[in-house]
């Protein structure tokens, strides 16, 4: 999946064509979207992005011609209450502050910087609708964010369920690795390009250091015993969250037995999530990765939240 900033750095750096970058800066109750929901809104009606859709949309996006017509900056707080949203069935409670941006195409080479983001970087819009990276505290700040690199998940097995999972993993904004020692399917011809492989056998494949961004494992090798070979090693290792294919039975026998062993600790042990994904009876390989993915995305904002 192209992120939001590829997309923006695009339509600035080749399109050649005006639009407006609207973002809702601001939320107090239920909503839509959260703070930092983006789209771009070009003249002929194009959209990328979204803001929610619905009525929410469709005023912004009137807004945005306006804004592309008379090249003026402004910024919106809308209340979805039952007078606003009744007719498109949005009736949230909450309200949105936001902004529209129609001169968002200068800051061409700031959205391109943000596209190839390596390092937490940080950018605001300031109080006179200039678009700026914001280098220290200071100013009058009408939006601030800071755009991490993906989120790294290394998937330890090539069968049908990291098949499923890789190419999912990818459209939610993930960096996806493939680990395995069987190259007849580890390769491209069975995950996307864009997936990384690692190949070989497992005792230099579990000597990869973890990458500097957060990183997520899944552990769905073909068998027990290859998975508790990566889990003896991956338990060990600082993930933000690793989860392991397999029933509860399973998981109480691996358990005790690295405890017997004294291979990790009852407080390492804690951390690992197995049977991975979430509880949505689940049936196939399809099913599994929705399932999966799911506790992924949410393991991901727990551990963004914990951050900030």
């Amino acid at each position: 999946m192209t992120r939001f900033y590829d997309q923006l750095a695009a339509a600035a750096l080749t399109e050649n064509r005006p639009f407006a970058l609207a973002l809702i800066s601001g939320v107090k109750g239920s909503s839509p979207q959260r703070a930092g929901a983006k789209a771009l809104f070009f003249p002929d009606g194009k959209i990328v992005g979204t803001l929610g859709g619905g009525c929410l949309e469709a005023e912004v996006h009137a807004r945005a011609k306006k804004a592309l017509q008379t090249g003026q900056s402004s910024s919106f707080e809308m209340v979805l209450d039952h007078d606003f949203g009744w007719d498109d069935g949005l009736i949230c409670g909450g309200s949105v502050t936001g902004l529209i941006l129609p001169h968002a195409p200068q800051a061409a080479e700031l959205w391109r910087r943000l596209a190839a983001v390596a390092e937490p970087f940080c950018w605001g819009v300031k109080k006179d609708y200039s678009i700026v990276p914001v280098e220290s505290g200071l100013g009058e700040w009408l939006y601030q964010e800071t755009v991490t690199p993906p989120a790294a998940l290394w998937i330890a097995g090539s069968g049908h369920v990291a098949q499923a999972v890789a190419p999912l993993a990818l459209q939610l904004d993930f960096a996806v690795t493939i680990f395995d020692d069987r190259p007849e399917l580890a390769n491209h011809q069975f995950f996307p390009s864009t997936a990384r492989l690692q190949v070989g056998p497992w005792h230099e494949l579990l000597k990869v250091p973890l990458p500097r961004t957060p990183a997520f494992g899944l552990i769905v090798t073909r068998g027990h015993q290859h998975d508790a070979l990566v889990l003896s090693e991956w338990i060990q290792r600082p993930f933000a969250f690793l989860g392991m294919i397999g029933s509860r039975r399973k998981a109480r026998i691996m358990r005790a037995e690295f405890l017997r062993q004294n291979i990790a600790p009852a407080e390492q042990l804690d951390r690992l999530a197995c049977p991975v994904g979430l509880d949505i009876q689940a049936v196939g390989t399809h099913e599994i990765a929705v399932s999966v993915m799911g506790q992924f995305i949410q393991k991901r904002a727990e551990y963004a939240c914990r951050d900030k």
